[in-house]
């Protein structure tokens, strides 16, 4: 089996020792992903949850998979009240999919994150 390290660009990466995602067939494993696009976060946290899994959809796509191949989702929240917010963009994004899925409040590593989400994806 070969290992595929997938990258963002981003340099954080290679600081923290990370890669955006890793394809090792059948499996795509993307890593916990925020809502930063090119340095800049909205402060709406549905629209973080989207940036988030446009960033996850492109990191799959260079997998190999998509997100109608996505098994299992797990969310990170900074308040319970945004489970309400982000419920609908899971929803539009796996509605076909139905992946399992878990969401925790939690505190995340930037003030600015509201919502970090990570996925695993089974290539069909």
């Amino acid at each position: 089996m070969t290992r595929q390290l997938i990258s963002s660009g981003s340099a954080f990466e290679e600081v923290a020792g990370y890669s955006r995602a890793v394809a090792q067939d059948p499996w795509v494993f993307v890593s916990g992903t925020s809502g930063y696009k090119n340095g800049e976060i909205s402060d709406d946290v549905a629209e973080q949850a989207r940036q988030a899994l446009d960033t996850i959809a492109q990191a799959l796509a260079q997998g190999g998979a998509s997100l109608k191949d996505v098994v299992r989702v797990r969310a990170f929240v900074t308040e319970a009240s945004f489970f309400e917010r982000i419920a609908p963009v899971l929803g539009e994004a796996f509605r076909g999919v139905r992946p399992a899925n878990t969401t925790v409040v939690t505190g995340l590593v930037d003030p600015k994150m509201k919502v970090e989400i990570e996925v695993t994806a089974l290539k069909s």
